[in-house]
């Protein structure tokens, strides 16, 4: 006889907003449910991962949102931009009027879901993330499926990484990435390790996608709750992965060796659905002897509340603070 109980009975309920964060982030949060109460996002529904034509046009859609949300938020950015060839990848350089690090870079792996995020939107989080730091700021236009499945993204971030460690010390470089570009900033130290490439800095995993399996216990606490991400991404993990298996650390770095890696920041929020993605890669980088800190806000959704609440200055500013220690030690 089998005495295992399947988990929690939860009675209906609405989970109202809170009243502890800020008006800006309740606002925020208000603006993405409909007024049946039900998240807006939720009724977005991805391909199945055989479908390409389907994703292509998706893509040429959610890339111009991308775009134009990435503008709104970086304002009119004052770095130039570039586009070059860094080993074969596509990279775009952003470079501040006034370098207020000479020498020092941040190298920006965007999200998007491993398939979303690329070509503009890509240039101007260059440009915002030069324009922050005011560094030089390689923003990593990786190679994306239905066209370029894994490893080909992987492959770019590591060609990428080649190129700004041919012109800068590891220890003036930092590395970040949101969402899918946690993926890849994490599995790309992997693979730097594995083909002998010193680390940087210093690492930014903002609620990274880490482990592509979803087996984390917010996949189910958040679903819907979270009114960015309200489902989760199976059909683009698999579509990514092609036909490799979604547990190895390639692609699912959470279960890969973490041993070395340089000190982290790791952010998520208590409705993200990628929390527990951020705090089990936080667990296992504490595990593996790494210095990494764990920062969840109150309420916060996957990838904050729009860029302009307190909370989301707030967590900017500690980003700059991390960055700074590593490259000044205080």
């Amino acid at each position: 006889m089998n005495d295992s109980k399947p988990g929690v009975a939860v009675p209906q309920r609405t989970i109202p907003f809170p009243s502890s964060i800020s008006d800006a982030a309740r606002a925020a949060l208000e603006r993405l449910v409909g007024v049946d109460g039900i998240a807006l996002n939720a009724g977005f529904v991805m391909p199945s991962p055989d479908d390409h034509e389907a994703w292509r046009l998706l893509k040429m859609q959610v890339d111009d949102q991308y775009a134009a949300a990435v503008k709104a938020l970086g304002g009119q950015g004052v770095s130039a931009i570039e586009t070059l060839d860094g080993n074969g990848a596509t990279i775009h350089l952003a470079t501040p009027q006034a370098l207020a690090q000479e020498g020092r870079a941040y190298i920006d792996f965007h999200g998007g879901a491993l398939v979303f995020g690329g070509g503009e939107a890509c240039r101007a989080g260059a440009q915002l993330q030069a324009d922050q730091h005011g560094v030089k700021c390689y923003g990593v236009d990786y190679r994306t499926p239905p066209e370029h499945p894994f490893p080909a993204a992987l492959d770019d971030a590591v060609s990428a990484y080649r190129y700004v460690l041919e012109r800068h010390r590891p220890e003036d470089i930092v590395i970040g990435g949101r969402s899918a570009g946690g993926n890849l900033a994490a599995a790309m130290l992997l693979r730097a390790r594995e083909e002998g490439l010193p680390f940087p800095a210093g690492l930014i995993l903002l609620s990274p996608q880490v482990d592509l399996t979803e087996s984390g216990d917010s996949f189910e606490i958040n679903r819907l709750v979270d009114l960015v991400l309200p489902v989760r991404l199976t059909s683009s993990n698999l579509l990514y992965a092609a036909s490799a298996n979604l547990s190895q650390p390639h692609l699912s770095p959470l279960f890969g060796d973490l041993s070395g890696f340089p000190p982290t920041f790791l952010q998520s929020g208590s409705r993200d659905l990628f929390l527990s993605n951020t705090v089990r890669m936080h667990r296992a980088l504490r595990r593996a002897g790494v210095a990494a800190e764990l920062h969840v806000f109150e309420a916060m959704p996957h990838g904050g509340f729009g860029g302009t609440a307190p909370e989301d200055l707030e967590l900017q500013e500690e980003i700059n603070r991390f960055v700074r220690l590593r490259w000044t030690g205080k």
